[in-house]
């Protein structure tokens, strides 16, 4: 094994109760998966579940599918006929009270994680993914991948598909990006793995209890080879030895041109610290990405949207201001393209580039980050440079963010992203010791706080701290909390 990057490898980091999985492109950590026991994602897993609530106003359904929190279904996501038994009709209504009533049992599928205080979205349109190709049970017709260009390979797999389907197709069929170059061979394994995969769940949708799982997707390292795996990568390294086996029994069956890939790691150094992947997860934790020019990009991740603003820092440039600025925006495109991967970043993103006069410049900026996402699984969409300098897009969002898989709120700010002053805290401390006295009897007053307040207390605000025993007539005593945070304080009467 050399040390030398290959254009692109997948690195899996198995632990007890969790793996990793990272992919690389040139030794470059472009995006990383991680599940836990614990907290395993639900997409694509299918579920018999009963509908607890209809509600036409938002023309959508909660579903109880034996979850935390019940799951969302909207009326879009509903086909005319969505029974256990797994028939359901092309076309969908527009009246979400034509499609379910409360108390009814539907088989649904998750296509979104729960994120937040959000429950799983699902949709009654089951898709049954394989290496090659996706089974849409309730569709009908050939769809290719917009990411094969070839006409002529586009024009074989379809042409192939419909062959093998035959004159009673089982559901329509989705030619996967990994399909391309594919023998009919291996075309027609998929495409009967499928049918047989779909009869089963059919048959378990029949016989399950309602509130159940019918059908579960494959654990990660084996959903990494499905769908990560392309003719581009060149070795697949995981540090599990059992869990190579594992995978090398299974790309065996399911992907055997996939097997000679697979390598097991076997040196002491920790596999995610080859290339740096375990910094470069660090650092997609942080607020700020310092660019190479001296510039940085800001990361503003909120529930209603991503925001990202460029700044040219220390960048001074060797030419004009147009062009220090256009060179840090080109930068930054290719950069926060890599950020908004690795991170996985969805919904609305507002990119704040700095303003640039010139409209060539706008257009090759925008150009550059067109061409820095092309490789990105999720789909998105962009809209030209505005007027502001601001590039708004949308990235598909199905699973948690990496920050809300690695990281809580701050219980010292609440999520906030800030605290107090502890000036500001003193003039609190002073308030409520005013509303104490006008509420209450007592003889003396105790003030816990944290540290810093004391001392603020006791210099620079020891005259406003004599005022309040002069108003309230009463001695006010001070003692330190090392367990309490800036903004904390308690005010005890004796």
């Amino acid at each position: 094994m050399t040390d030398e990057a290959p254009k692109e490898e997948i690195l899996i980091n198995v632990t007890p109760r969790e793996v990793r999985a990272a992919l690389l492109e040139n030794g470059i950590l472009q995006e990383v998966y991680i599940e836990r026991d614990t907290r395993r994602g639900l997409i694509s897993n299918i579920y018999k579940g009963r509908v607890s609530r209809v509600l036409p106003g938002m023309q959508a359904a909660f579903v109880d599918i034996g979850l935390e929190r019940t799951a969302f279904l909207h009326a879009s996501d509903i086909a005319k006929k969505a029974l256990p038994d797994g028939e359901q009709a092309e076309q969908s209504a527009q009246d979400i009270r034509e499609l379910v009533r409360e108390g009814a049992e539907v088989l649904v599928q998750v296509v979104k994680d729960p994120l937040g205080n959000k429950g799983a979205r699902l949709s009654t349109f089951i898709t049954l993914p394989s290496r090659f190709l996706v089974l849409l049970p309730g569709g009908s017709g050939v769809g290719i991948s917009t990411r094969i260009e070839d006409d002529n390979e586009r024009l074989r797999l379809r042409s192939l598909i419909e062959s093998l389907q035959g004159d009673n197709p089982q559901g329509g069929i989705i030619a996967r990006t990994a399909a391309e170059g594919a023998s009919e061979e291996s075309l027609s394994a998929d495409l009967d793995f499928l049918q047989k995969l779909w009869t089963s769940v059919q048959q378990k949708g029949r016989e399950s209890k309602v509130r159940s799982l019918v059908h579960e997707d494959l654990q990660l390292p084996m959903r990494v080879l499905r769908d990560l795996v392309s003719t581009d990568v060149e070795r697949i390294l995981i540090d599990s030895e059992a869990d190579f086996h594992k995978l090398q029994e299974f790309t065996r069956s399911f992907l055997p041109e996939v097997e000679p890939r697979l390598e097991l790691y076997k040196r002491r150094r920790p596999i995610f610290d080859l290339h740096g992947t375990e910094d470069e997860i660090r650092k997609a934790l942080d607020r700020s990405i310092p660019l190479k020019s001296g510039g940085y990009v800001i990361f503003d991740q909120t529930e209603a949207m991503t925001t990202v603003d460029v700044n040219t820092g220390g960048y001074v440039g060797h030419r004009n201001l147009e062009e220090t600025i256009f060179r840090t925006n080109l930068e930054a495109a290719v950069a926060i393209a890599r950020q908004l991967r690795l991170r996985n970043l969805g919904g609305i993103i507002i990119i704040d580039f700095i303003d640039m006069e010139v409209a060539d410049h706008r257009n090759r900026v925008l150009e550059a980050l067109e061409e820095a996402m092309a490789n990105d699984h999720a789909r998105h969409q962009m809209t030209p440079v505005s007027p502001l300098g601001l590039v708004e897009m949308t990235r598909k969002r199905t699973r948690e963010s990496l920050q809300h898989i690695l990281c809580e709120e701050c219980p010292s700010c609440s999520g906030r992203g800030f605290v107090k002053t502890a000036d500001s805290v003193c003039f609190d401390i002073f308030r409520e010791i005013i509303r104490q006295h006008r509420q209450f009897t007592f003889d003396e007053i105790l003030v816990l706080a944290h540290q810093d307040v004391i001392e603020l207390l006791l210099d620079e605000e020891a005259g406003g701290l004599a005022e309040i025993e002069r108003q309230t007539g009463k001695s006010v005593r001070l003692q330190p909390e090392s367990l309490y945070l800036q903004d904390q304080f308690d005010v005890v009467l004796i």
